[in-house]
């Protein structure tokens, strides 16, 4: 077995921050030490005066395989997950064909087999029609059961209320929703249509993908998980009326966890003007008194998980006007380094930045031996430079798009190394070729 020690880091760790040293043999963490001595036959990584941290856990990710992949693909998007510090992820199901069957999900998980830079897991999708997939569902074919409650790809809008009660009635895993009410939002269009026509400036967005239109799916989310004990896990909140939903209580005591994405915590509406559709996604980025909230609800424990939300599209479609320019942006290469400069700016601290991103998905979504950095756990592991400043530049951008708004920023952290089951991944600014991702298996029942 390959053995790896890692020397004089600054381990952050189940909300303590010491120095540590860490020893790997094969996939798994063997030993955690003060001082460990190198052998002969250990390849040594000293970190001194950098950050250790176990790998962040993205929760929800659309890396456009199968059917979508001139966007990205399963190998291109978890390379640049793993340059981003991320050494696992859990894929969603609006693809093309949609993962709304078993069958689906299997060749899904087929399909990613010895391509994966990063540990890889998948949703079920539900659908007005697929209520006897949902039911059959067994725990650990699927991290979760993905409802878009608010309008969708295809026929993935779950909206028949009947069909709603069964989900969360019969889901066997926890039900993660996209909370939006669609009706609402059609309302919203049609009025920014009268005012504009076709030519809806990118500031409406925030107005058509109302707070209101959040708070109203998310109400009804919450009213259904509480009314039949089910699992139920809110993605991507973007307003501050909508925290009062949520618990301050450590997850371990919850059942109704809540999500917050990196784009919503750094960006507010003020940058439509600079970056117009380039920042559109759904739900909208809304404003600074938003954010502001989002982020006082994470320090609170209202949020539970920091997530990405990455959904690359081409240039070219991002170049279209509001209503033909599709929403989502990349964001897996540098979701960690926006984290760290939340940080660095004492919005958040660093515990909490490890506990929302890699312990909290673990645990919420039952990943089997990751997410933290433990004796007998997997080596999933990020060595973080806080002294290295990142520029974002075009010529370094791994997603297959081959954009990112946050091009021409310079953020103060750079991701050093990242090792996934043992392996180094990438390193000094470079991914090495080694295909390391495992498929994660889920625990966690209703």
């Amino acid at each position: 077995m390959d053995k790896l020690l890692i020397t004089n880091a600054r381990l952050i760790n189940e909300g303590v921050i010491r120095d540590a040293d860490v020893y790997i043999v094969g996939e798994r963490i063997e030993k955690i030490a003060g001082n460990i001595d190198a052998q002969h036959d250990v390849t040594v990584i000293d970190a001194r005066g950098r950050y250790l941290i176990p790998g962040m856990i993205d929760d929800q990710v659309h890396f456009r395989e199968p059917g979508l992949t001139n966007k990205g693909d399963l190998a291109t998007e978890s390379a640049a997950a793993a340059a981003g510090g991320i050494t696992s992820f859990m894929d969603m199901p609006n693809v093309n064909p949609q993962t709304t069957t078993r069958d689906a999900l299997a060749d899904k998980y087929r399909l990613a087999e010895n391509r994966c830079s990063a540990n890889y897991g998948f949703y079920l999708g539900g659908t007005n029609r697929n209520i006897g997939e949902i039911r059959n569902l067994q725990v650990g074919e699927a991290c979760g059961i993905k409802v878009f409650m608010g309008a969708s790809t295809g026929d993935m809008l779950v909206d028949d209320p009947e069909v709603l009660e069964q989900v969360f009635e019969h889901a066997p895993v926890i039900v993660a929703t996209h909370c939006e009410h669609s009706p609402t939002i059609w309302d919203n269009e049609a009025h920014a249509k009268k005012q504009y026509g076709e030519h809806v400036p990118m500031s409406e967005h925030p107005n058509i993908r109302s707070a209101s239109a959040c708070l109203q799916s998310s109400s009804m989310a919450v009213d259904l998980a509480r009314r039949h004990d089910a699992l139920l896990h809110v993605l991507h909140l973007t307003t501050a009326i909508e925290m009062g939903l949520f618990s301050k209580a450590h997850r371990s005591e919850k059942r109704i966890t809540a999500e917050v994405c990196v784009h919503h915590l750094w960006f507010d509406e003020s940058r439509y003007e600079d970056l117009g559709t380039r920042i559109k996604c759904n739900p909208a980025i809304k404003s600074a008194t938003d954010r502001e909230a989002l982020i006082k609800a994470l320090n609170e424990g209202r949020i539970d998980i920091i997530a990405t939300d990455h959904a690359p599209h081409t240039a070219g479609e991002k170049a279209r006007s509001y209503f033909k320019a599709p929403a989502g942006l990349p964001l897996v290469q540098h979701a960690l380094l926006t984290l760290f400069d939340l940080a660095a700016s004492q919005q958040i601290s660093l515990e909490t930045l490890v506990d929302r991103s890699s312990h909290a998905p673990a645990d919420i979504f039952g990943v089997k031996d990751r997410g933290y950095v433990r004796e007998g756990y997997f080596a999933d592991l990020v060595i973080v430079d806080a002294n290295k400043p990142y520029m974002v530049a075009q010529p370094k951008l791994l997603c297959k798009c081959h954009w990112s708004p946050f091009e021409g920023h310079e953020f103060s952290t750079t991701i050093d190394t990242t090792i996934v089951n043992g392996l180094v991944v990438y390193q000094g600014g470079e991914l090495n070729g080694i295909i390391a991702g495992k498929r994660l298996e889920f625990t966690r029942a209703r």
